[in-house]
């Protein structure tokens, strides 16, 4: 069933789906949503137990998004035919390539479902305003591995950097929420994957994928603002908030400032309390 709860998170954890004594765990990590896994993680054989599982996950503490084959693939069917009745708050669509992709989703699964699109092709890129402005799509996230393999070039920051920036664009002009970044592989270096995510941030992405729970503090400090943040922006809207023609830290107060002040303020308000 379509849940009103769906938001978009910040540090979405994977969990194959063939392993459901985890999502419980996945549930109480720190994540503020799990992605049921029944694409890469879900070996071939163990698929029919992967959706059976994932039908019936249980999990009511965080947002629950459930990750289906592509369109292009045979499992693609299935997947939809076993969630017909599953409640979950989102769908995540793997290598979304098009908006006839999304609108099939629809078709096949017999109602309308918010689906996080993840771009992770090409092809993706020659109509990604269609696809993104699809009725449905709530977001859009980055499969940076995937895509490298696609392209034929690394999974690195400059490889990738035309087209983090081009889902960045696009996401803004078709109204979405900003997106997720693509996962950082290293499950033994916080450190790395907290600079993935800051570096992430400044592009203007809202969120970062996760493969495993160690890496969601560091994706949420990452993201959430720290308490000089907040307390900036707190002083840069009560300064507005006055009327008057005011500075702050020397700088005027105008209309890009204080909407710059009033998403730090969301963005501490969805990912909790700020960092001291």
């Amino acid at each position: 069933m379509l849940s009103p709860r769906f938001r978009p998170p910040v540090s979405p954890l994977f969990v194959p789906g063939d392993r459901p004594e985890r999502f419980a765990k996945a549930a109480a990590s720190g994540a503020d949503a799990v992605i049921l896994d029944l694409e890469d993680a879900v070996a071939p054989a163990a698929r029919e137990m992967a959706r059976e599982a994932v039908a019936n996950h249980g999990v009511d503490s965080v947002t629950v998004i459930v990750r289906i084959n592509a369109a292009s693939r045979e499992e693609f069917q299935a997947d939809l035919a076993a969630l017909r009745d599953a409640r979950f708050d989102a769908l995540m669509l793997a290598k979304a390539e098009t908006a006839a992709d999304i609108r099939l989703v629809h078709y096949l699964l017999g109602r309308q479902v918010p689906i996080i699109a993840l771009v992770e092709t090409a092809r993706a890129f020659s109509d990604l305003a269609g696809l993104l402005q699809e009725p449905g799509v709530v977001q859009a996230a980055f499969g940076s591995l995937d895509l490298a393999l696609d392209l034929g070039c690394e999974p690195s920051w400059d490889a990738l950097a035309y087209c983090r920036g081009a889902l960045v664009l696009q996401s803004r002009l078709a109204g979405l929420p900003a997106p997720l970044d693509g996962v950082t592989t290293s499950l033994d270096d916080p450190a790395l994957v907290r600079a993935d995510a800051e570096a992430a941030c400044g592009l203007g992405f809202a969120g970062k994928l996760a493969i495993h729970p160690k890496q969601v503090a560091a994706i949420r400090e990452a993201f959430l603002p720290d308490a000089k943040a907040v307390s900036w922006a707190r002083t840069v809207l009560e300064a507005a908030s006055s009327g008057a023609a005011v500075q702050v830290d020397g700088a005027m107060v105008d209309r890009p400032l204080i909407e710059r002040a009033r998403r730090i303020l969301s963005r501490s308000s969805v990912t909790g309390v700020s960092k001291a």
